[in-house]
């Protein structure tokens, strides 16, 4: 993955300040004992050369939520930080970027149970191709079954997006890239198919999209909502319901979804062949329409898209 390309601001507790400014003490807390929530949200130059931001208030809403799981209060409102994704983007000069929000816990007293260190709020945006590469788009990745689990619903905060519980992921995605994979594909604690170590994943049979329920070890995907929205209305049975290894090895095609992979197909898992090798009817039909509703090509879903 390349760099990350700097701009000329990111916002800090409530004011832009230069790229190279935004800081923080090496004692923060959150980066010692990982409490803090994030998001990923993408921006995109849309058909009439505006620039939308795709589901911002849902993220805004999923962020503050898992700060709520996390017994942190955001000291901004919900209206404050969803401006200022905005003004991050103008001030920046960005038609099309990744927004990242974090809020996290700064530099103050040290301690598991500390409540005195403050609470930071930032987000920056920059410019960032496809997650797992425009090959990927395109042709499809290769992904195995890690060796790691997604942690259980009564062991993990599975619907926070919580900086300390992506560990689990980093490993797992370690793993397989040092094993030549694109991606990794974690199981739960029932050896159920859970998700990716940053996607949703779907896979098709028979015609019939599936995929594991939210009430299952899954992040509850806003771009995972969306597919299967656009899905149904495009009239494609889509099923929310556990599936095991052999049927992710077995179906007729696998993708995943996420705001950094967007919808990426999958030609292979564990050295497995999926379907034909390459991406499926239907994961062609559905990706090409995602990519028109964010991009702009279709006036479907109007509500989806913040404009700057």
């Amino acid at each position: 993955m390349a760099l990350i390309k700097k701009v000329d601001s990111i916002w800090v507790d409530g004011k832009l300040v230069p790229w190279d400014e935004a800081k923080d003490h090496v004692l923060a807390h959150t980066l010692h004992y990982g409490l803090g929530a994030f998001e990923g949200i993408r921006a995109y130059h849309r058909a009439d050369g505006r620039t939308g931001v795709f589901r911002l208030t849902e993220h805004i809403d999923r962020l503050f939520d898992s700060c709520h799981i996390c017994t942190i209060d955001v000291p901004f409102s919900r209206a404050t930080v969803t401006e200022a994704c905005k003004e991050v983007l103008r001030a920046n000069h960005l038609v099309a970027a990744y927004l990242r929000p974090i809020v996290y816990l700064g530099y103050g007293a040290m301690g598991l149970g500390s409540l005195e260190p403050p609470v930071r709020t930032v987000i920056a945006a920059y410019e960032w191709g496809a997650y797992l590469g425009e090959e990927g788009l395109r042709k499809g990745i290769r992904a195995k079954v890690s060796s790691f689990r997604r942690g259980a619903v009564d062991a993990t905060m599975t619907k926070g997006k919580i900086c300390g519980q992506y560990t689990n992921s980093i490993l797992a995605k370690r793993e397989a890239l040092k094993g030549g994979y694109d991606e990794a594909i974690m199981l739960d604690h029932s050896g159920h198919v859970a998700e990716a170590t940053g996607e949703n994943v779907f896979i098709v049979k028979r015609g019939t999209i599936f995929t594991a329920p939210t009430s299952s070890s899954i992040l509850a995907g806003i771009t995972r909502d969306s597919v299967i929205r656009i899905s149904r209305d495009l009239g494609i049975e889509v099923r929310e319901q556990t599936f095991t290894c052999d049927e992710l090895w077995c179906a007729d095609e696998v993708f995943m979804t996420g705001t950094a992979a967007e919808l990426t197909p999958v030609r292979e898992v564990d050295d497995r062949r999926i379907g034909s090798g390459e991406p499926g009817p239907i994961t062609r039909r559905v990706q090409d329409t995602f990519f028109e509703v964010v991009k702009g090509a279709t006036p479907r879903y109007p509500e989806w898209v913040s404009y700057l």
